[in-house]
């Protein structure tokens, strides 16, 4: 396993500066996130689908989570994102909200809820506003998504965009395909980088997209690029936690490239569940320390 330097308890950290590196006295705004681009700043993003595991990554200082569909695999055992449905992220929004004290939180848009018109996109990243919480909102496609965009910046509502692989339409690319390798396809995801800036998008993920063409989108676009197999030199970077904390069963092992796994977590839970098994099939839980007795009887 990778060895990792120990993280400062987040107790002791000094007030932030940055996005990440210390504590924050109020939740991280897209304000910050500005702020970070022009500094220079790199910072993560990770996911999160419940509050107790969205506490322990607030606690760890990270600054942005993404309540994402990526739920369809990573919680709801789905076999893609296209299942999930509003009532889905609204509940699990909801929760990494109330699990949270500093982390912007961005609630996904799913497969449904915007592709009709921008009154439908206003309409469903109002529940995600209203009745969830969250900071923001994120949305896929690029200049087929700019309409849907503008109302709801418009409508106040920080809209976070995402381009190059779209996951909600996997059916259309027949499969996990990294975008922007052609001249014509790298174009494109130019575009629509540029299309969602222009509507008013406060970030971008740029998803299976080229090292090059992810690099040339953060040097020309003024909001920052979140990048997800897409090279070193985005603005951030975001994982799935179960992949990031190796829950994830992959089949056959065959993770993906861009993953990095900084925990065996998977393994973790397994020996628990099995030790605790063990110890009830023995007999040796509860013991005495774990049972409650009768108080005696007052004489």
């Amino acid at each position: 396993m990778t060895q990792h330097t120990p993280v400062q308890d987040p107790a002791t950290r000094p007030e932030v500066s940055g996005l990440y590196g210390g504590k924050r006295s109020r939740r991280t705004t897209v304000r910050d996130i500005a702020k970070a681009k022009a500094r220079g700043e790199k910072w993560p993003m990770l996911t999160a689908y419940d509050a107790m595991t969205a506490s322990v990554f607030d606690e760890a200082g990270i600054p942005v989570m993404l309540v994402g569909d990526s739920a369809g695999n990573a919680h709801l055992g789905f076999d893609s994102t296209v299942p999930v449905t509003l009532d889905h992220m609204v509940m699990l929004a909801a929760a990494v909200v109330r699990g949270t004290r500093q982390a912007l939180i961005v609630g996904d848009l799913p497969f449904g809820s915007y592709q009709e018109s921008p009154a439908q996109a206003l309409r469903s990243a109002t529940r995600l506003v209203k009745e969830a919480g969250v900071g923001a909102v994120k949305l896929e496609g690029g200049e087929r998504s700019a309409d849907q965009v503008r109302t709801l910046v418009e409508a106040g509502i920080p809209v976070m965009a995402h381009v190059g692989y779209t996951p909600q339409s996997v059916h259309a690319y027949g499969g996990h395909l990294v975008q922007g390798r052609g001249e014509e396809a790298a174009q494109q995801v130019l575009r629509d980088a540029k299309a969602v800036q222009d509507a008013g998008a406060f970030a971008v993920v740029l998803e299976l997209v080229t090292a090059e063409i992810a690099a040339e989108a953060t040097r020309s676009l003024h909001i920052p690029t979140i990048g997800i197999g897409a090279g070193p030199d985005c603005d951030a970077q975001v994982l799935v936690w179960t992949d990031m904390a190796g829950m994830t069963d992959w089949p056959g092992d065959r993770t993906p490239r861009f993953v990095k796994q900084y925990a065996r977590l998977r393994e973790v839970l397994g020996d628990a569940a099995r030790a605790f098994a063990e110890d009830v099939v023995g007999g040796a839980y509860p013991a005495e320390e774990h049972s409650f007795h009768r108080r005696p009887a007052q004489g």
